[in-house]
């Protein structure tokens, strides 16, 4: 039987993507469809999650199936010391599909070979999203109403933001041109590089955080300095608040520059930035309904009546 598990958006054609695409623009105009009834639908989160964890919750209970699941280890039978393996093999005895959010690296491919219930990666450490790549990507195509030939800057923690990771992956069939924005603590890991450099994709790497480095982006692609990815705490108070957008930098930027953040935001947007058209972070967050929505749909088989 066909593994249907998403777990690294690298194993998505560009045909797949599309069809997600297509799938979350359906779910945009009618986000209500009963077509999961019957189904069980299993969230777990091993780290904190907000938009990840309720925008999937919603995109179940709107789509007709039940919700169960824990976000909190310490009250599961891992804190008893029960190993992944057997939480995965306990829960698919009662979901039919399982979401998961894990701290290490690889936790979500681990699952995905242990059961047969597909997986949906919702993070794996500093590692893999490809449930935010999908609403990323369906941010940017809504925004500016195309994938191809863009100019993407991201900017911050490109280290272990993986986010920026599975976005980079998503869009090698695209032909984009990234600019990457960081310091060099902070810079994308060698093994993205590599990868670029393989598949043909440019990329600038940029130290500096400036008004002309900024004004020739499409997208511009913030993200948060993560604190729980730091074993020494001095070092993360040397990069935390290491770039910071602010309004007045924009007054020169592109019409269709769009400003995305995966959120949560610390200092790295500053909140003068909220009130202008070109942010669109919060919209973005809103777009993860109905891409979580397609994404469940396809894993779980089920396709869509208009």
């Amino acid at each position: 039987m066909e593994n249907r598990s998403l777990v690294t958006i690298a194993e998505h054609s560009k045909e797949k993507i599309l069809y997600l695409l297509e799938m979350a623009k359906e779910f945009e105009k009618k986000p209500n469809r009963k077509i999961l009834d019957g189904k069980v639908v299993a969230t777990l989160f091993f780290e904190p999650s907000t938009r990840t964890r309720l925008s999937f919750e919603t995109a179940a209970n709107r789509l007709g199936a039940r919700v169960i699941g824990f976000t909190d280890p310490k009250v599961t039978s891992s804190s008893k010391g029960e190993t992944l393996k057997d939480t995965i093999m306990m829960v698919s005895n009662y979901a039919d599909i399982i979401v998961m959010r894990h701290y290490l690296e690889g936790a979500a491919r681990y699952a995905s070979e242990v059961t047969t219930v597909p997986i949906v990666n919702a993070g794996d450490g500093a590692n893999q999203h490809p449930s935010q790549t999908m609403l990323d990507l369906y941010s940017i195509y809504k925004t500016q109403g195309t994938l191809e030939n863009l100019n993407i800057f991201l900017v911050g923690d490109l280290k272990y933001g993986r986010t920026v990771h599975s976005l980079l992956m998503a869009m090698r069939h695209f032909n984009p041109t990234f600019h990457f924005i960081a310091p060099d603590e902070l810079r994308m890991p060698e093994e993205y590089k590599i990868y670029c450099d393989k598949l043909g994709i440019p990329y600038v790497e940029h130290l500096d955080f400036t008004e002309d480095i900024i004004n020739q982006a499409d997208i511009l692609y913030m993200t948060r300095v993560q604190r729980e990815r730091f074993t020494d705490l001095m070092e993360y108070e040397k990069v935390k608040n290491v770039y910071t957008l602010r309004n007045q930098m924009l007054e020169n930027s592109k019409p269709n520059l769009r400003i995305l953040h995966p959120l949560p935001r610390v200092n790295e947007i500053a909140y003068d930035v909220d009130d202008n058209p070109k942010a669109y972070y919060f919209e973005q967050a809103k777009n993860g309904l109905y891409a979580r929505q397609a994404i469940i749909c396809k894993v779980l088989g089920i396709k869509i009546e208009d």
